[in-house]
């Protein structure tokens, strides 16, 4: 994004029009999910398993970026991404 910014909206807006690259891109943020999961808690020094409230921050982090990036297309890169991720994670209180 910060390097090539009209490239990363052309490929974010090629991804949300194709159904079948939206549902790989939920896909692979599905498998990220447990490494998150893990990062946070090694952060935490929380005990094993994973305590549920840090499994629900890993999955809250991806759906944050997930509506920073669909508010940032629509805005056709007008708006500051960086911004609408800060703007989602601060709605998480």
């Amino acid at each position: 994004y910060q390097r090539d910014q009209v490239g990363a909206l052309a490929m974010t807006q090629v991804i949300q029009s194709a159904p079948a690259l939206t549902a790989r891109m939920l896909e692979k943020q599905h498998l990220w999910r447990p490494a998150l999961t893990e990062a946070l808690a090694d952060r935490h020094s929380s005990p094993r398993p994973v305590p549920i409230p840090l499994a629900v921050r890993a999955t809250a982090a991806l759906v944050c970026m997930n509506v920073a990036i669909d508010h940032w297309t629509a805005s056709g890169g007008e708006l500051d991404l960086i911004d609408l991720v800060d703007e989602a994670f601060s709605s998480l209180g």
